[in-house]
């Protein structure tokens, strides 16, 4: 098959790993950088042109998408989509991801477990917010962050209090979160695809005082078996989000496992590299089941 992997940087790790498994399995990938791709919208003839050429000839795309261009990307993402071209993660579900409002509000009315969670308009009710996720210390997130940035721990309620009103100070949508302590500054992270958990992996903080268990904040990884209700967690976050590959973060805590995040660009390196499975070789087989079908039906009809 023919395949572009949508990136930016052809040197990041899993671009280069897609890349590689894709073309050890027999199919012809190309880094596409979607940024550069104009989208030709037309009556019942949608196509995306790329440094002067027509990309007509994928029979599937693998969105490597950064949460900074998130609008655009999805753009590409649905134009190829118009184009009948299989994706691994379509746009809709792409976008729904990156809101983390709409997806938390998604996760609980599924009746998935999440920590405590308030938003609000610039309230001036600080302390009341806080004591509305337990008191602190509390977890404040920005509602764009990635890879642990824009996440601040407030060790006491006036160090929360200054946090969010300096955020509300500049106009910035913030999330406050309970801080979920016997978590002990480790996280899970599943990797889901096309509805099979394919890996599993535990990423602890190393430094002291840091809460961010994230692989770019320095924390480590390790392998790790689910039990039936994270696992159950995984697969049902996945789902309801609408997405065909995924990584979904999982605090532990005494009422079982609490999501913090549905990933639909997660990274490849920390996973592989703890779990020494082949995540790459996994998405190609979904493409293959998936897009395979579809070319093998066109053809066909071309025949």
């Amino acid at each position: 098959m023919n395949i572009a992997i949508l990136s930016r940087d052809p040197k990041l790790y899993s671009t280069r790993r897609l890349k590689e498994a894709g073309e050890k399995r027999g199919h012809k990938v190309e880094i596409i950088d979607h940024m550069k791709c104009v989208l030709l919208i037309e009556k019942k003839n949608p196509m995306v042109w790329y440094n002067g050429r027509r990309l007509d000839y994928f029979d599937a795309i693998i969105p490597r998408i950064g949460a900074s261009v998130t609008f655009y990307g999805a753009a590409v993402v649905r134009q190829f989509e118009m184009m009948k071209v299989f994706t691994a993660v379509e746009s809709q579900a792409l976008i729904r991801s990156r809101d983390k409002l709409r997806s938390l509000q998604i996760l609980s009315r599924a009746g998935l477990g999440l920590p405590k969670t308030i938003f609000m308009d610039y309230s001036r009710d600080t302390e009341g917010v806080i004591e509305a996720v337990g008191g602190a210390p509390v977890i404040i997130k920005l509602l764009e962050g990635t890879q642990g940035l824009g996440v601040v721990m407030a060790e006491n309620k006036k160090a929360a209090q200054s946090v969010i009103e300096a955020f509300h100070g500049v106009k910035t949508r913030i999330i406050v979160q309970e801080y979920i302590k016997e978590a002990k500054g480790s996280d899970i992270r599943a990797f889901v695809v096309n509805g099979e958990v394919v890996g599993a992996m535990k990423r602890q903080a190393t430094r002291e005082g840091e809460f961010r268990s994230n692989l770019h904040r320095g924390g480590v990884a390790s392998v790790v078996k689910l039990d039936r209700h994270e696992k159950h967690a995984a697969l049902e976050a996945t789902k309801k989000m609408g997405l065909g590959v995924a990584g979904v973060d999982m605090l532990p805590s005494k009422r079982g496992p609490l999501i913090i995040e549905v990933n639909s660009s997660p990274g490849l390196e920390g996973i592989e590299g703890a779990t020494k499975v082949d995540i790459a070789g996994k998405i190609y087989q979904y493409l293959e089941k998936h897009a395979g079908k579809k070319k093998i039906q066109k053809d066909k009809i071309n025949a």
